[in-house]
This record gives structure tokens, sequence and C-alpha cells, in this order.
């Protein structure tokens, strides 16, 4: 019964508890602080950094440590036990009565006894092969978990590292347009001072900067925003940092990847056939089922070989002696079956049952939603990249047209109000473009894995 108890408790974990084949060999983690902030960083330093640091990735090998210890449990219930046990005891006088001595006569006051013991699970009803099935399955299940971690840990890292980027250039944009409304300032305040044209021009040329700084402010706290959730996902924590507003250098840009081209159903296949989840849910499947078998097994009788193995303190011998001994082995079979257990044999397999159902019913539900991300995922690529294209488009005309209504609004034949309008359009182009480009990149890591693709940086020799 308690290898039944001891089966229930592995399939009661948490499926998600997971470890890879080479890093749940690895030692645990060292408590050193983190390296010093570097001076540049780039995507690959800090997905390398991640798989190293990342908190989930971190809690990932910990909990695969704890269900080996589990396993370590479990197998011990197929293997030999041994227990040495000792006593010690004294009997008050008047208790001990010789059967040829006067009444109250001592005998024998002191009592000692030394015994080993050795036993051997013979049969279980099946307990035993369905435990090792569920050992075999948890820890199969195990290692496709972690790769789900990995697999998340690392998109996450990567999404918001271009985010970082996005921020970065979106201050530049901002600050490229306060360069070319100061630009047109200064040409307003020079047709003033030449008398062609009214203050009117150069007063609404700075409000136009003014109303273009709180875009810049935000932007920038943007920036700071994305750095410190990178720093998150990175897992990146050191209290006894000494300038905590410092930042490295971030080396990338949001240039649009090269185009990759899917095909809806061969997404849809792959995703089946490769994401961990799905693959660590059918193993599961095949514990839950083994725990099944391994509370059916209540109703079978246990069998362990007994022996053993005493030596004790003679009581013929002197009264308080230490000497005199007898000792000798035994050995024998020992078998329980419980006849009747109020049913709670059957209230466990029918709670085996429910939970092997239950996972079965967790698989289809997971199976459709990987296909509804992974559909979403396409149809986010595919506005990727139709936004990449337009946004190309649109900032090659905006840049045109500002340039002929600074040359009309030279020549007199166009208002201020249609240069400051180009200016505006040409940075929503950029910023356009600037999303356009994020949006791709970020859409062709979720397309990859939703399919159960693993991140290039793991594939790189």
């Amino acid at each position: 019964m308690h290898l039944v108890r001891s089966i229930r408790r592995l399939l009661a974990l948490p499926f998600l508890i997971c470890a890879s084949l080479a890093l749940s060999a690895a030692p645990a983690p060292a408590a050193e602080p983190p390296p010093a902030i570097p001076e540049q960083l780039d995507l690959e330093t800090a997905l390398r950094f991640a798989l190293e640091h990342n908190f989930q990735i971190l809690q990932a090998r910990e909990r695969i440590r704890e269900q080996e210890g589990l396993i370590v449990e479990i197998k011990a219930q197929v293997l030999p036990q041994a227990v040495v046990g000792a006593g010690y005891g004294i009997t008050d006088k008047t208790l001990t009565v010789d059967s040829g001595s006067a009444p109250g006569s001592p005998k024998d006051k002191h009592n000692w006894q030394v015994e080993l013991t050795v036993s051997q699970l013979l049969y279980s009803g099946g307990g035993v092969s369905a435990a090792l099935s569920a050992q075999k399955s948890s820890r199969e299940s195990s290692l496709l978990g972690l790769e789900s971690v990995i697999n998340d840990a690392l998109l996450e890292v990567r999404t918001r590292f271009y985010d970082v980027l996005l921020a970065r250039e979106q201050i530049k944009v901002q600050e490229q347009n306060i360069q070319l409304l100061e630009e047109e300032r200064t040409i307003a305040k020079n047709r003033f001072e030449a008398g062609a044209s009214s203050s009117f021009e150069v007063l609404r040329a700075e409000v136009a900067i003014a109303n273009a700084q709180p875009d810049l402010i935000r932007a920038r706290n943007g920036y700071r925003t994305a750095i410190d959730h990178l720093r998150q996902s990175l897992g990146y924590a050191n209290p006894g940092v000494t300038d905590p507003g410092r930042t490295p250098e971030f080396v990338g840009d949001l240039a649009a990847i090269s185009r990759v081209t899917y095909e809806l159903q061969a997404a849809l296949d792959a995703a089946r056939s490769n994401r961990p989840e799905l693959k660590q849910l059918l193993v599961l499947e095949e514990a839950y089922e083994a725990g099944v078998k391994a509370a059916r097994a209540g109703y079978q009788p246990e069998v362990s070989l007994v022996g053993g193995y005493t030596y004790r303190k003679d009581n013929r011998s002197r009264p308080n002696g230490f000497g005199d001994s007898l000792d000798g082995w035994n050995i024998g079979v020992q078998a329980n079956w419980p006849v009747f257990d109020g049913r709670a044999t059957a209230g466990r397999v029918a709670q085996a049952r429910s939970q092997y159902a239950q996972a079965r019913l967790r698989t289809a539900d997971t199976t459709l939603a990987v296909e509804v991300e992974v559909r979403q995922a396409y149809s986010s690529l595919q506005e990727a990249a139709e936004l990449v294209d337009a946004a190309r488009k649109v900032i090659e005309q905006a840049e045109e047209a500002l340039r002929l209504a600074d040359s009309r609004y030279a020549a007199g034949t166009a208002t201020q109000l249609d240069v400051l309008t180009s200016r505006l359009s040409l940075t929503e182009s950029r910023l356009n473009q600037l999303h356009a480009n994020y949006s791709y990149n970020v859409a062709v890591a979720a397309l990859r894995k939703a399919t159960g693709q693993a991140d290039p940086f793991l594939l790189k020799p």
C-alpha cells in the first residue's frame, strides 16, 4: 500500500516539472553574484546569459532535482530493506519472580537485544512494474517540460531585446523630428526678419517644437522601462551595483530579417509533431495509465521475503550479567492481503481513472490551443510582412513630400502649415516603419516557437 501511495505522489506532481538532459546533469548553480554590467550587449549574449540565469529555467532545474529525489524514493520500494534495532531495559526486582523461588526474590533486572531485519518485496499485484513505468514516463516528461520552459524563456528574452531596440530607435526618430522642427523655426525667423512672413509663423514653429517634447520624453521613459523588463527576463539581479542607472550599449538594429515563408498546413503539422508540450502530455498519459495499474494493485496481496538475525541477553544467566547471550537467525515469507478496506482501494482506483481521463482531455485541449496559437502566429507574420512593404513605400513618399514642401515654401508657393504637416507625416512614417520591422522580427520568432522549433541561438555549433 505504501508503494501505491508513493506512485500517486509522483503522478500528482505538476506536469511542467522539467529539466533538459544537459542541464539536469549540471551541478546546482553556484550562489555567485551576476557579472558586472557589460559595456555592450547583443542578442546572442543576452540569450546565453538567460540560459544560465533566467529564474524560470533555474526553477525548472531545481524541480527536476526534486522529482529525481522522489523517483529514488519510489524505486526504493523494490529494493531490499534492512533495519537494525537495539534495546536495553531494566525491570524492578519486585516484578521479576522466578517460578522456583519465593515471591519477591530477585531474578534478572537487566535485558538487552540487538536485531537485524531484512525484507524484500516479492509481489505487489503489478505495483512494482507500474512504479517503474511511471518513473520512466515521468523522467521523459520532465525533459520535455524543460524544453518548453527554455523555448518560452528565450522567446521572451528575444522579444524584450527587440523592445529595447525599438524604444531606442523611437528616441532617435523623436530627436530627428525636433531637429527638423528647429530648422523650420530658424527658417521662419529668417523669413520674419526679412519681412517675408509674420511672427505667427515663428510662434507656430515654437508651438510645434513644444508639442513634440512630450513624445520624446515618453520615448526615453519607454527605453528605460524596456531595459528593466529585459533585465527581468535575463534574470540579472545585482543589488550590489554601485550605479543602478548605468546600462550597456545595445548592439543590433530592427531591420527586417530576410523573408521566411511558411505554409499553414505544414506549420500545423510541425507543431503537432514537435511541440514539447504535446509530447509531454502524451508521455504523462502513459504515466497516469500506469497510475491506474498501481491503484488496482491495492486489490492484490503483497508478498515479502523476511529474514533476520537476533543477538540478545540470556535470561538464564547471571542477574546483571552481560557476558552470556543467545543469537540466531530466522527467515520466512510474509503476505498481506487487504480483504476489506472500507472500499478505500476502490476510491483510489476511481481517482486514478479520473486523472487518466483528465490527462487525455488536457492533451486534446492543449492540442487545440497549439493549433490556434499557430494560426494566430501565422496570421501575425503575414500582417507584419505586409506592413513592412507598406511602410517602406510610405517613408519614401513622405521624404519626397517633405522635400517638395520645403522647395515650395522657399519659393513662396506653399504655407508653413504644409511644411509642418509634411514633417509630421515623415515622423509618423518612420515610427510606422520601426513598428513594422519590430512586428516582423517578433512574428518570425513567435511562429518558430509555435511550430516547436528551437531558437536559432540553440542550433549554433
